[in-house]
């Protein structure tokens, strides 16, 4: 099994905000993404997703324009290199239960790798894999 680096399947543009952003400036940069990268002098330093939101804003009756990303963001940010093989990143995302890493190598930011890309780039090569199966089993015969 070939598997792809992060570098080939990632999304190269990332969502960030600065530190001293509200939770409301936040979700208007997340859109259908859900996350934006927390920046402190241009360095990641925290993301907060949807799932802050809801829990540490919204179920808590606090007011998204009063509470800064900071207060929510969820630190330090998970990184891996973006030569990394797919089952790294998923075991990287497995070991710390997020489902989103941040590609970097030393200050740079590359991209950003998601669960749901890995998904969908393993269904191809499970997809492939079957037809190819199927595809030699009667010569097997």
């Amino acid at each position: 099994m070939t598997v792809s680096q992060v570098k080939h399947v990632m999304r190269e543009t990332v969502n960030t905000i600065n530190a001293d952003a509200t939770v409301l400036d936040a979700t208007k940069i997340m859109g259908t993404s859900s996350y934006a990268i927390i920046l402190e002098k241009g360095k990641p330093i925290g993301i907060v997703t949807e799932r802050d939101v809801i829990g540490k804003v919204l179920a808590q009756d606090r007011e998204p324009k009063s509470v800064t990303v900071t207060e929510i963001m969820s630190t330090p940010v998970i990184t891996i290199d973006p030569d990394e093989d797919l089952v790294t990143a998923s075991n990287v995302m497995r070991e710390h239960d997020i489902s989103k890493l941040l590609v970097m190598r030393e200050d740079i930011v590359y991209g950003i790798i998601t669960d749901m890309i890995i998904s969908r780039h393993f269904q191809s090569y499970v997809d492939r894999a079957i037809r190819d199966m199927i595809r030699w089993t009667p010569s097997l015969i």
